[in-house]
């Protein structure tokens, strides 16, 4: 795979470690963390939580656009760059429009809500909470995100069955 790769879906549904997995395979690739960006914000920074606007909403998207300018740097310096983040709904369609580089690949995973909550229950850390339900994210992803890309159901993948997935799929998973 070569140009940069948005692996995308809920909380919990292992994007970190596929990310990072895939990153691994492929012969040069760079791994962008969207949280690091989000993270960056030291002070003033807002929780974007379901039906939030404003502050938090404007702080989502210059996350997403600064995640997508960093791929698109790595990109042309020859890396493939191997975006992670949790990026649903209508913000899909938008990131894809944020990437100018080409070939562009989304893929989405998209565990079961059981899957989730027993990944979730594993981690060390917390990603629901604060407004945030795995049923009400499972709901946003099947529901309001475009089906866009290479869509895994990975409740019964390890991540390298995962990631050879993605690499079987790669013209699937190409959106432009």
């Amino acid at each position: 795979m070569e140009g940069v790769v948005l692996v995308t879906g809920v909380m919990a549904a292992g994007k970190s470690t596929v990310a990072q997995a895939l990153a691994e395979r492929l012969p040069r690739a760079a791994h962008v963390r969207g949280d690091v960006f989000r993270r960056m914000i030291v002070s003033g920074r807002e929780e974007y939580v379901p039906g939030a606007g404003g502050e938090s909403e404007a702080q989502l998207r210059l996350r997403y656009r600064l995640s997508a300018a960093t791929a698109d740097g790595y990109a042309e310096a020859g890396f493939t760059a191997v975006v992670q983040d949790v990026v649903l709904g209508p913000h899909l369609a938008a990131y894809v429009r944020l990437v100018r580089t080409r070939p562009l690949h989304v893929v989405v995973l998209a565990p079961a809500p059981g899957a989730v909550a027993a990944r979730e229950a594993q981690r060390a850390k917390t990603g629901y909470g604060a407004g945030w339900t795995v049923g009400a994210l499972d709901r946003a992803l099947r529901e309001s995100t475009p089906r866009l890309g290479l869509w895994l159901d990975t409740s019964e993948l390890t991540v390298r069955q995962t990631v050879d997935a993605i690499l079987a799929g790669e013209q699937r998973a190409r959106v432009r």
